[in-house]
């Protein structure tokens, strides 16, 4: 009986991870399949009214505009409470890949957990719900799992949230708990009666978290007692992507899953304002509602969706200072005066901060649909070799064959980060492009893997990305 536990032991502990000589965790480092490089001259060019109507979205502007950015650079994106990256000093050259092999976190695209980073050091967890913490090196630090047999069966998904001495966990199966970031030892546990769907954020002594309820409350950092709640209008169908919170001079602000803001007081969860951002939804439309994460930027509060709607909304007083015309569920960006952001059809646009004027607006996709297009009119099977010399086969962007219908069309954004001179963008279909910020122009376009990748996390001069059922890292 001994003999066949161990057997069983051993057997799940190597399903679970990958390893290599070095790190036994991740795998051996690969050279990373660069696809094109898609180059093309720019001259400044600066249009009087840069103001645009509703219908530019669907064409470019000012796409000669040339945006140079003299911001200072910070050393990292790290989760912070106002949710904006800024300008991450990271000029990586991308030519490698490992990786640490998990099995499939269900839920996974639903929920986007993120990496956490703590003194150069990275946590996440898989799909039992072990957490995993490993060095700068790729070396396992510890590997702690709290969770029973039973909870174990329900694939949790977790969200965290840390300062220089506690990690917090909160899941989707309605439990929370705090660790020892340093040793991983269990602090306390506690259970909710609903699953959390947001983000997870830490003010002094106190962390906040939304259930699917629609309910934010206030726990105590020390034990994880309940402080506060704040009930906000509730829809039977829950919502389909996570939750956002930001925080600033003890206002706190989060959406739920029907498009209002809320504004509370961090101390007494007392109501400041309230401004609904969507109209006359039913349960479907509710539940269908995508928001990219609230992101705080001086006194205003920045955010878009898939209802074709970005935001500017005063955070002191809830009023909305301007509304743009943007299709958008990707955390946006703001570097002094600019926002950066990405639309679902493509679109790199840059936005004055103040006024929601659109500055640029260039189309990304559409330059590798319409190649993909041109060399699909030669040979419909095998249109990438026709386009870029020295492909290799398995690096081809995916295209039905079935159908002669545009690439622009069969992946989606994901997320992307602002970087020392280029913007990095990962794809729902395993690219990374990498866009020049000057002109807003592709400059390569990098095979990552086949499916969705998480948006990109900056360490240590690393790059690292997540996907449901592995973290890969690039340098």
């Amino acid at each position: 009986m001994n003999k066949i536990f161990l057997i069983f032991t051993i057997f799940i502990f190597f399903t679970n991870c990958s390893f290599n000589s070095k790190s036994k965790f991740w795998t051996k480092e690969k050279k990373i399949q660069n696809i094109t490089k898609i180059k093309e001259i720019s001259k400044t060019y600066i249009k009087k009214d840069l103001f645009v109507s509703e219908e530019a979205l669907q064409k470019e502007l000012n796409s000669k505009l040339k945006i140079k950015l003299e911001s200072k650079l910070v050393n990292h994106n790290y989760i912070n409470n106002k949710n904006n990256n800024g300008r991450i000093n990271y000029l990586g050259s991308l030519k490698n890949i490992s990786k640490y092999k998990f099995k499939k976190i269900k839920y996974f695209n639903q929920f986007e957990p993120e990496i956490i980073f703590h003194n150069n050091s990275l946590i996440f967890f898989n799909n039992i719900g072990s957490i995993v913490k490993f060095d700068e090196d790729s070396d396992l630090i510890w590997q702690k799992n709290y969770y029973t047999k039973q909870e174990k069966k329900l694939n949790p998904v977790l969200f965290f949230s840390k300062n220089n001495k506690v990690l917090i966990v909160a899941d989707n199966i309605s439990k929370y708990y705090a660790l020892n970031i340093i040793t991983g030892e269990l602090l306390w546990t506690k259970y909710n009666n609903a699953p959390f769907i947001s983000d997870v954020k830490i003010v002094d002594d106190k962390f906040f978290v939304v259930d699917s309820n629609n309910i934010i409350k206030c726990f105590s950092l020390k034990d994880g007692n309940k402080l506060w709640e704040y009930k906000t209008d509730s829809r039977i169908i829950k919502s389909s992507k996570k939750l956002s919170i930001a925080i600033q001079n003890n206002i706190l602000v989060f959406n739920n899953s029907i498009g209002d803001i809320n504004a509370l007081d961090v101390n007494t969860g007392n109501l400041i304002w309230l401004t609904p951002t969507v109209k006359n939804q039913d349960m479907i439309q509710s539940f269908l509602l995508k928001s990219s994460d609230l992101v705080i930027n001086n006194n205003s509060i920045l955010f878009s969706n898939n209802s074709n709607a970005f935001y500017s909304i005063d955070l002191k007083a809830g009023i909305i200072n301007w509304k743009q015309k943007i299709n958008s569920v990707l955390r946006p960006t703001v570097i002094n005066n600019l926002i950066f952001t990405i639309s679902l059809e493509g679109f790199l646009i840059v936005l004055d901060s103040e006024t929601g004027n659109i500055l640029r607006m260039t189309d990304l996709f559409g330059k590798v649909a319409k190649k993909s297009e041109k060399a699909n009119k030669l040979n419909p099977i095998n249109f990438i070799e026709n386009i870029f010399e020295k492909i290799p086969e398995d690096s081809r962007f995916y295209i039905p064959r079935k159908e002669n219908k545009s690439s622009k069309k069969n992946f989606s954004p994901v997320g992307f980060i602002v970087g020392k001179t280029n913007i990095y963008l990962t794809t729902s279909h395993g690219k990374l492009f990498v866009i020049d910020i000057l002109t807003g122009q592709i400059q390569s376009i990098l095979k990552i893997d086949n499916e969705k990748i998480s948006r990109p996390f900056i360490s240590n001069k690393n790059m690292f990305l997540v996907k449901e059922n592995s973290i890969i890292k690039l340098n």
